[in-house]
C-alpha cells in the first residue's frame, strides 16, 4: 500500500506530460515585430554532435628554461624605504597575521637577532631580510638563528603599509616592537 501512494503521484505526472506532448503549442502572447530568425540564420550556429567533436587546437608551450635560478639570483636585496634604528612599540589589529620580523645585514640586526632568537622561535616568527648584498652575507645571518627561516626581500610595500621606517623588528598581529 506504501508503494502505491508513491508510485501513483508518478504515474500521473506522466500521463500529464504525454497528454500535453501529443497537443500544439498554444501562443500565449504575441507583440508583434520582425522575428529575430534571419540574424540567427546569418550566425550559421551548427548544433554539435558530440561523436563528431573537433580535437581541441594544438597550443604550443614554450620549453623551459635550461639553467635553474636560486635565492642568489635574488640578491642584493635592498629595501629603500627602511633602515636600521629605532622603532616605537605601537598596537595593531592584524588577526590572523603570522608573527614575522624584518632584519638586516647590519650589527645593529645582528644583535637583535642573537638576543631574540628564542623568543622568536617559540612565536614561530618567520623572518624577512630587508637588506642584504651577498649570499655569504645572508649566510651568516642564518648562521646566527640556524632554527629560524629568513628569506631575502624587499619590505617597501610592507612598510608603507605598516608605516615603519626602521628595523630590526617584530610584527605580530597585535603589535609592532623592537
Amino acid at each position: 500500500m506504501n508503494i502505491r501512494l508513491r508510485v501513483l503521484p508518478l504515474l500521473a505526472l506522466l500521463a500529464l506530460t504525454a497528454h500535453a506532448a501529443d497537443q500544439t503549442l498554444v501562443v500565449v502572447e504575441d507583440r508583434g515585430g520582425a522575428s529575430a530568425l534571419p540574424y540567427y540564420q546569418a550566425l550559421n550556429l551548427q548544433p554539435r554532435n558530440p561523436r563528431q567533436a573537433l580535437p581541441p587546437p594544438h597550443i604550443e608551450v614554450p620549453p623551459l628554461p635550461g639553467e635553474r635560478h636560486g635565492e642568489a639570483d635574488m640578491l642584493p636585496v635592498r629595501s629603500t624605504l627602511l633602515t636600521p634604528g629605532t622603532v616605537e612599540r605601537r598596537v595593531i589589529e592584524a588577526q590572523g597575521l603570522r608573527p614575522l620580523f624584518l632584519v638586516g645585514d647590519d650589527e645593529r640586526s645582528r644583535a637583535w637577532l642573537r638576543q631574540r632568537v628564542e623568543v622568536l622561535h617559540e612565536l614561530g616568527a618567520v623572518g624577512l631580510v630587508v637588506n642584504v648584498e651577498s649570499q655569504v652575507a645572508l649566510d651568516a645571518l642564518r648562521r646566527l638563528a640556524p632554527e629560524l627561516i629568513l628569506s631575502p626581500i624587499s619590505a617597501d610595500d610592507l612598510a608603507r603599509r605598516l608605516g615603519i621606517r626602521h628595523y630590526p623588528v617584530l610584527i605580530t598581529a597585535t603589535g609592532i616592537e623592537q
